[in-house]
Order: structure tokens, then sequence, then C-alpha cells
């Protein structure tokens, strides 16, 4: 489910729009999605490979995700001139770049293209695609939903280069989904 807001950047992506507005993503395309990721994704050494989320929601999916791959990661703050101003403490020079809100991540992306450096961003139904070059459909705005993604990404990459994915989908949020309903049924 996306949000109640659309941008025309998305429309693509939008299987059908209820009637309270609420958008609901094409989960056929977004698994094509995942899977194109995925094969872009291991053409590059898991530490070319820097994974952006600044929202709070994204840590845990991102940790798993660099834990699971090897990637490299920025969560919380990215600090501008991370990629452009290499006197920079935290400068790094990644060959792709994947962050988890065009939004949210928006100096992660205006940085990565000043330096050519190809975005993948997991964007949702009201995110500006301006400078990303490719996408994931998918709700970015929750912890489960982008720990599924990450997951799935995860496991598509492990697949690829023939090996097991060793985590478990409740590895790639904060609360397992038994505490979530143990968390439900007390409350």
């Amino acid at each position: 489910i996306g949000t109640q807001s659309q941008n025309a950047d998305m429309e693509d992506y939008i299987f059908h729009v209820k009637k309270n507005g609420l958008t609901i993503l094409d989960l056929n395309t977004t698994d094509k999605q995942i899977r194109a990721i995925a094969q872009t994704l291991v053409e590059y050494d898991p530490q070319e490979i820097l994974v952006v989320g600044r929202k709070d929601e994204a840590y845990q999916p991102i940790k798993a995700f660099s834990d699971a791959i090897g990637t490299k990661t920025i969560n919380g703050r990215f600090m501008p001139g991370t990629m452009t101003n290499p006197k920079s403490e935290s400068f790094m020079e990644p060959e792709i770049v994947l962050v988890t809100d065009p939004e949210e991540d928006r100096q992660a992306i205006t940085e990565a293209s000043d330096a050519n450096i190809p975005i993948i961003a997991i964007a949702d139904s009201e995110n500006n695609l301006e400078g990303v070059d490719k996408v994931i459909a998918a709700n970015n705005k929750g912890e489960k939903a982008l720990g599924m993604v990450f997951y799935l990404l995860a496991d598509q990459i492990k697949e690829q280069i023939g090996e097991k994915l060793d985590f478990k989908q409740e590895d790639f949020v904060s609360v397992t989904i038994e505490e979530d309903k143990e968390e439900a049924a007390e409350a």
C-alpha cells in the first residue's frame, strides 16, 4: 500500500487507487524490480555498494542487509560532502548507491548524481524520481515494509551468486513477528 499522495514519476508503478485515495503499488512490478536490481548489484563488489537511509525505520533493514551482503552503509544523517569532498573525513567513492527514500535521502542522491554514480531508490507513490536511475516501487515508510524489501533483495542477490541467505525475514526488522503478535494481544 502506498500513500494518498501521488507523483507523476510513480504513475507506472501504481496498480490501483482506492476510494479513500490510498494507492496500491503493483506487486508484480515490484517483484520484477527486486530481481532486476539484485542482478545489477551482483555485478559490483559488495564493498563498492553504499546503502543510505536517514529514517529510523530504515536502520535495522539496512543493517541486516549489510550484514548479509557486506555493503557499506550510512544509517542516519548523511554528511554533506561524503561523495563530493575528498577532504571530508567521511569521504567515500562507492560504485553504486541504494537509498531508502528519495525525499529523505535527497542529499545522497544529489552527491551521487554529481559524481556520476548510479542511484537506486526504494520509492513510494508520492516520491519524485529526479536523479534516480533505477527504482523499486514499495512502501518506504515502515520498518516492516523496508525489512521485506531488503530481505527479498538480499535473498535474490545470494540466489544469483549461488549461495543461501543465512538470515530470516525477522532479522530485517527490530521487532520480530512473534513479539509484534504478543504486543498486539496484550493491547
